[in-house]
């Protein structure tokens, strides 16, 4: 028993990081964290079609919107990863050709969303359903691809925190180590936090709109604020290059912010619009809503 313990020990006292993000097929890379934001996509794509059928919508408006969207969110997701963090391309020692390598890693979320969102407005309007109800289809399918996206920073061994000696420090080859930790140091694994806080999240947010048959955007802004919530703790053990506002990383306080504003969105809402849409059709809503304000012919 004491040989078993022996053994087994080592392996529970620390997380590895793989030796290896980047495999080839022929001339081909295949980029560990490519695959992982492909996979997360997918994912997404796949569960949001299932909440969009119950929610009585055309399961193949996903794909339509989708092809807006993810580009979309890709080219936001890496503007605000530049623009949040630009020494890497335009400090003293900056290379802006890095900017577009985007399988090195760095997809700001907010400009994702952001961006990510016009291209769903976009594809909603094209298929003349309505934006806020898919935005609550697709808000769990969000998180469990933000998890899944995390793995990637995990093959890259980049943003992880501070240092540790809890039992799940992470390992760090000595090339990716940071200037003045020695080798051997263990540090946060905080792509492991916020993949665990999201996929926690994206569960909670499936149960509670069930529940409450949530409807009208909300869905999608209880994901903002679930999301927010974990990012101030989780962004705060990090130690990669970021700008510092009054002592703060920039994302900390872009999530405090957002997440105030989400809570606001939420509350506001759920006054006007108690529960959830009748059908998800614009064609279906617009006739209804027109007819609203018209006198009834028998009076």
């Amino acid at each position: 028993m004491n040989g078993l313990v022996s053994a087994v020990g080592p392996l529970v006292a620390s997380i590895p990081s793989p030796s290896q993000h980047t495999w080839y097929l022929g001339p081909f890379p295949l980029r560990a964290y490519a695959l992982a934001i492909l996979a997360g996509i997918a994912v997404a794509v796949w569960l949001t079609r299932k909440r969009w059928a119950e929610r009585g919508g055309d399961p193949d408006d996903v794909l339509e919107i989708a092809f807006w969207a993810v580009p979309f969110g890709i080219v936001g997701g890496r503007l605000y990863h530049v623009i949040s963090t630009p020494d890497p391309y335009w400090g003293p020692d900056g290379d802006p050709l890095k900017a577009l390598r985007i399988w090195d890693g760095g997809l700001g979320i907010w400009g994702a969303i952001a961006l990510g969102a016009v291209g769903a407005y976009i594809g909603c309007r094209r298929q003349k359903v309505s934006f806020a109800a898919f935005a609550d289809a697709l808000a769990p399918g969000l998180l469990l691809a933000q998890a899944i996206g995390r793995l990637g920073n995990w093959f890259n061994q980049e943003l992880f925190g501070g240092p540790t000696t809890l039992p799940w420090g992470l390992q760090i080859s000595d090339q990716y180590l940071p200037a003045g930790y020695e080798s051997g140091t263990l540090f946060h694994p905080t792509f492991l936090y916020e993949l665990l806080w999201n996929v926690a999240a994206a569960f909670l947010l499936i149960y509670l709109d069930r529940r409450f048959r949530l409807g009208h955007g909300r869905v999608f802004w209880l994901y903002v604020l679930f999301y927010t919530l974990g990012r101030v703790w989780i962004e705060m053990l990090r130690i990669d290059t970021a700008e510092l506002v009054l002592g703060l990383r920039l994302n900390v306080w872009t999530s405090i912010l957002v997440g105030v504003g989400a809570l606001i969105a939420f509350i506001v809402i759920g006054r006007r619009y108690p529960g959830r849409e009748e059908t998800v059709s614009l064609d279906a809503a617009e006739p209804e809503q027109a007819g609203a304000g018209r006198p009834d012919p028998g009076h």
